[in-house]
């Protein structure tokens, strides 16, 4: 069983900082912990030309991610979250223990 990492990427929409931010905290992280998604880690770039936001997570195996990826809970959230950013990215690849892009 190989563990699976998850890694998105996006741009704040301008104007929407604080809701997304409030969103990111109590919505976001939450629901992905709660859909067994693990070590979550967020990365905000403050310089260059790379996405805003790189998010990342783990699951154990490629079957739980794939159970994650296609359930109702992980589709409200993201549709949440493609309401407040733009350049919303996402790949799974196996995790191998370090920063992975």
């Amino acid at each position: 069983m190989t563990p699976m990492k998850l890694i998105l990427s996006w741009d704040i929409q301008a104007g929407a900082e604080s809701e997304y931010f409030e969103f990111m905290v109590s919505e976001f992280i939450p629901g992905i912990k709660k859909l067994g998604i693990t070590h979550p880690g967020v990365w905000y770039t403050a310089y260059g030309e790379s996405e805003q936001i790189l998010v990342s997570g783990i699951t154990e195996t490629a079957d739980h991610m794939k159970y994650v990826l296609r359930s109702q809970e992980w589709a409200d959230l993201k549709d949440k979250l493609e309401g407040l950013v733009q350049n919303y990215r996402q790949k799974v690849m196996p995790a191998t223990g370090g920063f992975q892009l």
